[in-house]
């Protein structure tokens, strides 16, 4: 039982929690302001402005900061932490991701070779690279505008408390 009130009561837990879904509801209206269109799929996808992942772990070195110090081991940790899971969003993902597009190049010229000559012109470019997932990483720009995110909403959780 008392695991469990100890949970509830992890600010920096539920701040990264909340960051990742603040920064998934955020790709919604941007990608609208960017190409006119509604897409919910957003909400649940990998990739895209900005970076959750970003978001979650400034957010929760921001708290761990505030709540322990930046001085304390706990803080270079968390922010050690985060500085790692930015760098692999925006280079290791982000070139994992490039390789899907080009695996989906790969394997829709080799589909059309050999089972779909006759249906390849009539797809549209969408139906063509749905099969692998082609935004798994981050651009860096969606990288910093997730980090930013993250440490901004923890600022305000920790300024509305007066902490």
């Amino acid at each position: 039982m008392g695991v469990t009130i100890e949970l509830l009561q992890n600010t920096p837990l539920w701040l990264g929690i909340s960051a990742i879904v603040f920064a998934q509801i955020l790709k919604v209206p941007i990608n609208f302001i960017v190409t006119r269109k509604v897409d919910w799929s957003l909400l649940t996808s990998t990739g895209g402005m900005p970076s959750s992942h970003s978001a979650a772990v400034t957010s929760v070195a921001a708290a761990v900061g505030i709540e322990a110090g930046f001085d304390s081991a706990t803080f270079a940790v968390a922010a050690m932490l985060a500085g790692i899971v930015m760098y692999d969003a925006s280079h290791v993902r982000f070139q994992a991701g490039q390789h899907a597009a080009v695996l989906n190049e790969i394997r829709h010229d080799l589909r059309l070779f050999f089972d779909e000559i006759k249906r390849w012109p009539e797809m549209n470019e969408q139906e063509k690279i749905e099969d692998l997932k082609t935004l798994l990483g981050h651009k860096k720009s969606e990288v910093l505008i997730g980090g930013l995110a993250g440490i901004v909403l923890a600022l305000l959780w920790y300024s509305i408390r007066g902490f």
